[in-house]
Parts: C-alpha cells; structure tokens; sequence
C-alpha cells in the first residue's frame, strides 16, 4: 500500500487538531478533569473520544499541520478546549465558594483539607459540597451532555484558524462574574439562618453580659450549622441544575459565532 505526502498530512491534521480541543477540554473539565483521575486515563479517554467524533467533523482546509499556519489552528483548538471546558469548571468553583461562606460563618474556617478536584486546600464544607455537586453533575448525565456539546462544537465551531469569536470571548468574562452570585445563590439560606443565629449571641451577650460567648457559642453554633446545612442541602440540587444548564448553554453560544 502506497500513501502520498498529502493524504498522510489530510489524515495526521483529521484527528490532530480534534485531538487538541478534546484534550484541552479534558484537562480542565469537571470530575474527568481532576487530580485524582490519572493523566494516562485522560489521555486515554481522549483518545478514544477523538476516534468517534473525529470521523464526522467537517473537513479541514488545506493547511500544512506542521506548519505556521497549522500551528495557529492548534492554538485556536486549544483555547476552544480551554474555555469550554472552563465554562462548566466555574459552575463547581460557585459551589466551593458558597461552601467557604458557609464554613467561615459556622467556625469551621480553620478546617481545610485539600480537593482532588483544584488540587488546594478548602475547608470541608466546601469539599463536602462539591463532592455532592460532583454526584449530582454524573447523576444529571452531566459528562455526556459535556461530549455532546463538544462534538456539535466541531460543526458550529469547525476547525480552521478562526478562533473564539470576540463575542463569546465576552461572554465568557462575563460568565466568571457569576462565580459570586452562584455561591451567594448555593449559600444563601444557610448564611441568612446563622446570621439569625448569630444575632440571637449578640442579644444574649448584652442580656447576660457575664456569658463566655466564646465557650458557649462556638459549640452551639457549630451544632446548629449542621442541622441548618442538613436542611437547606434540597435547596441546593435546584440551583446548581440552573447554573450548570447556563453553563452548557454558554459553551453552545461561544461556539456559535452569529447565534
């Protein structure tokens, strides 16, 4: 079997460059993503995943891939990659914030443990609820509607050295603000239930003057913190079901120039 020059590089640059916006998407996307799943089981699932979809992504023009020009498609592949995957990753990166809230204002500030999903140290409520997040994000087929999303981006988005659209760039900035307001979102009746908490010590302290609010509060607040985190975990699934479906939708409409 003889092959020539050019159909060996139409056939490298047919899985190459879908190979870089999967691969990026991988490394920073949700649960797939993470520290705790090997780079060989990434690298592999990404593989696979180029296999399938690359057979049906629209035809690419003809650049050298080793060349200028084809080196400038990989980077626009890459970023593609990066922000999409970017898009869903600010989601549990919410969830995480509105944990800190909760745990600062519960006394449970000072207790950290590391998070195989960022690979620092938060406090256990935040790990404790983006664990959940993470279940409820394989539960909802989160990880599937990420692939599907991915591949309709190779015929919205095809590959050439047209990159991200400045509008969806924009977007996207715009996207990251809401890594507040979905924390305040997740967090918010848990936050409004201390504080009420917290303001029932303040009054009891100007009652009771002589009352070691240090002895006594911390321990009550802690135990109440709990049964309040118990209740209002319901309240949760909702929010986060709201800001992933955003999420999604974002990646749809930043690999949809003119949409």
């Amino acid at each position: 079997m003889n092959f020539s020059a050019t159909e060996i590089i139409t056939w490298v640059s047919s899985y190459l460059w879908p190979f870089t916006r999967i691969a990026a998407m991988m490394s920073i996307a949700p649960i797939l993503g993470t520290h705790t799943v090997p780079m060989r089981v990434r690298l592999g699932i990404a593989v696979i995943l180029t296999l399938v979809i690359a057979p049906v992504v629209p035809q690419v023009g003809a650049v050298q891939p080793f060349s200028i020009a084809g080196g400038i498609v990989t980077v626009q592949q890459f970023l593609i990659g990066m922000a999409m995957g970017f898009a869903v990753r600010l989601v549990f990166s919410a969830v995480e914030n509105g944990g800190h809230s909760i745990a600062m204002l519960m006394g449970l500030g000072f207790a950290d443990m590391v998070d195989p999903q960022s690979g620092v140290t938060v406090p256990v409520i935040s790990q404790f609820l983006t664990t959940l997040t993470g279940l409820l994000f394989l539960a909802m087929d989160g990880h599937l509607v990420l692939i599907q999303v991915l591949a309709e981006s190779f015929h919205t988005l095809p590959v050439s050295m047209t990159g991200l659209p400045l509008d969806g760039i924009w977007q996207l900035v715009l996207w990251a603000s809401w890594i507040f307001a979905g924390a305040v979102l997740i967090a918010l009746p848990a936050i409004a239930a201390l504080l009420i908490v917290n303001l029932a010590f303040g009054v009891m302290t100007r009652a009771a003057p002589q009352l070691n609010i240090f002895a006594v509060g911390f321990p009550i607040t802690l135990g109440l913190g709990f049964i309040i985190l118990l209740v209002t975990l319901p309240s949760i699934v909702p929010k986060f079901s709201s800001l992933l479906a955003d999420a999604f939708a974002l990646m749809r409409r930043i690999t949809s120039p003119g949409i």
